[in-house]
């Protein structure tokens, strides 16, 4: 599809392959799982999927340490079976979204071990540096864990950087080489008929050459660098590992390599400076758009979604959004669990000011599950056990129906699937009050009778949010009071009668 066929604020379905929908038994979701389900993803109302990784990938943070960026890890399928999802996505009028990690790749990737038996060609592919005189790393860096950025390589003698885990060295994405290899796999996959890519952890990219430690936060700066407050990284001001001055201006190179005609989104991981950091990294002849951890991680409230409207020098280019596989499912930690809360939830998002993401299975007001230690395999739940941040939750595979195994597969699942009865997709169908039910009406309104979402003016007034569009006003009640409000809706997410009620957002069209 060409960009022109592009809304000017899409709706993203994020799709977690491994936790989809698995069609061979071995409890893992694949290709043609998605394939089977693309109906049902179309019939949400959305204008485009985006695939979490499925690239060769040992598996050591769920998929995001790639091995080979330009095949198909053989438990999600072939070629073909990729083939065969885009195909079928265009058929039903779906863009194709898929993830690039240029940050960093899996240290069991070719490149890694050329670069450690210092192979000319791939010296530079990574970054190196030697230790300080008394064997220490060269500088106080941490990493988004928490633990130290960097570790020793025995057969090198020399550390290399990682922003994540051990096992994802950062890649050198100074180095020309380096440059051209990304070049490639972005028009490979472009080639192959892919309409957009998601741009991992884009704000990681680059760093201060000059590697000078980075100084302690202050209480503000604490306060919004991405994470929760025990992990050590939020103790540091990132401004040396986290794009210096050139960071922003690198996303023109993006832009380059994946060509006009594709939509490009980047992540922001950086808390700090976030908002601006998308705003500038979104400037003509870079990504259309880039999305924050500001509203999920302040528990999506009246002041989080008015501090983003205030900083963002165009709304518009920001991605709003609330669960990932990397995020707690907000149902429960944003709202309350209840139908009611996550309609409410649902339409804050179908009303917003840019590109939406929705992540499978919200559009089931899914409460994020609990796991045992023993079920789970995410790095970072795992190192702050049990007040992990719950990534691995996020991920348990969604229920399609309530016989065993839920219809996601006939075996047993990568994870276990302790959903509550009757909250399958195939009991929401039916059910004329449920949340997917009300996903879709909400969806369908936004696309078919809200307009250009281009935001005119906004105001809040303690909890209650104001949104003026061209062709619409928009109320959100974050808070529990109700509100007297003019006129009947024509749109809402629960009754309203002369007042709107707490937790409730409604919409009048002009």
């Amino acid at each position: 599809m060409s960009k022109s066929s592009w809304p000017a604020a899409p709706v993203i379905y994020q799709i977690y392959p491994r936790s989809f929908r698995d069609t061979t038994g071995n409890g893992i979701g694949d290709l043609n799982g998605i394939f089977e389900k693309l109906g049902y993803v179309a019939d949400l109302g959305v204008d485009a999927i985006w695939l979490s990784p499925f690239f060769p990938s040992p598996m050591a943070d769920g998929g995001y340490d790639v091995a080979d960026h330009l095949d198909v890890h053989p438990l999600f399928g072939t070629f073909a079976d990729f083939d065969r999802v885009v195909e079928r996505a265009h058929d039903l009028n779906l863009r194709v979204i898929i993830d690039q990690v240029f940050n960093h790749t899996s240290t069991t990737a070719p490149w890694f071990r050329r670069s450690i038996a210092r192979d000319p060609d791939y010296d530079d592919y990574y970054v190196w540096a030697d230790p300080k005189p008394d064997g220490t790393p060269p500088n106080n860096w941490l990493s988004q864990f928490g633990p130290p950025a960097w570790t020793w390589n025995h057969q090198r003698r020399q550390y290399y950087f990682h922003n994540f885990t051990a096992a994802q060295p950062s890649l050198n994405l100074r180095c020309e080489r380096v440059q051209w290899e990304l070049c490639t796999i972005m028009r490979f996959w472009r080639d192959r008929g892919v309409d957009g890519f998601r741009i991992d952890a884009v704000t990681s990219f680059l760093f201060d050459t000059s590697m000078a430690d980075n100084p302690a936060a202050s209480e503000t700066v604490q306060g919004r660098v991405s994470g929760a407050d025990f992990v050590p990284y939020t103790y540091q001001d990132h401004v040396h590992d986290i794009l210096p001055g050139d960071g922003l201006a690198y996303a023109e190179n993006l832009r380059e390599w994946a060509g006009d005609e594709i939509f490009l989104i980047g992540e922001i991981t950086s808390g700090n400076e976030s908002v601006e950091l998308a705003c500038g990294l979104t400037q003509p002849g870079r990504m259309d758009a880039a999305y924050t951890t500001d509203f999920p991680e302040n528990d999506a409230s009246a002041a989080a979604y008015a501090d983003i409207l205030t900083r963002a020098s165009d709304p518009g280019r920001l991605g709003w959004w609330l669960s990932s596989h990397d995020q707690p499912r907000h149902a429960a930690k944003a709202g309350n669990g209840t139908v009611h809360d996550v309609k409410f939830l649902a339409l804050v998002l179908a009303t917003a000011p840019g590109p939406v993401i929705l992540y499978q299975g919200e559009e089931l007001g899914l409460i994020q599950p609990r796991l045992s230690k023993s079920a789970v395999t995410d790095p970072y739940d795992l190192l702050y056990w049990p007040d992990g941040p719950g990534r691995e939750g996020a991920r348990v595979p969604i229920p399609w129906a309530e016989r065993p195994g839920r219809a996601f597969t006939t075996g047993q699942p990568w994870l276990p699937m302790d959903w509550p009865v009757d909250i399958s997709v195939s009991v929401q169908h039916i059910a004329a009050d449920s949340p997917l039910r009300f996903y879709r009406a909400a969806f369908a309104f936004r696309r078919e009778r809200m307009g250009r979402l281009e935001l005119q003016d906004w105001s809040r007034d303690g909890d209650i949010i104001k949104l003026e569009y061209m062709d619409a006003q928009v109320i959100l009640n974050f808070g529990q009071t109700p509100v007297p409000i003019d006129g009947q809706p024509d749109f809402a997410s629960g009754p309203t009668n002369d007042v709107l009620p707490g937790r409730t957002a409604a919409v009048w069209l002009r």
